[in-house]
């Protein structure tokens, strides 16, 4: 099984949230049907960042990386130099 560690951004304040999933796609339509009380209210989500991990412990261990900058620069040259 394969993990992602993932950023959204919202289409509606441009803000971003992390998270880590085995289903991507999955996780993407739960963020977008309302279904989690903090992204329900800056629906619609879109992904611009995700990253594949071979273990639950690394994919765990890079999402709290990336919540810990809380620094919009850090995510945005992270999102620029993937593309």
């Amino acid at each position: 099984m394969t993990y992602v560690v993932y950023i959204l951004q919202s289409e509606k304040d441009r803000s971003y949230y992390i998270g880590f999933t085995s289903d991507l796609d999955i996780r993407l339509s739960f963020h977008n049907s309302g279904k989690s009380r903090y992204t329900s209210l800056k629906m619609p989500w879109k992904v611009v960042y995700s990253e594949s991990y071979a273990t639950k412990s690394d994919a765990l261990k890079r999402e709290k990386f990336l919540k810990q900058q809380r620094n919009r620069t850090f995510y945005e040259r992270l999102i620029k130099n993937d593309k």
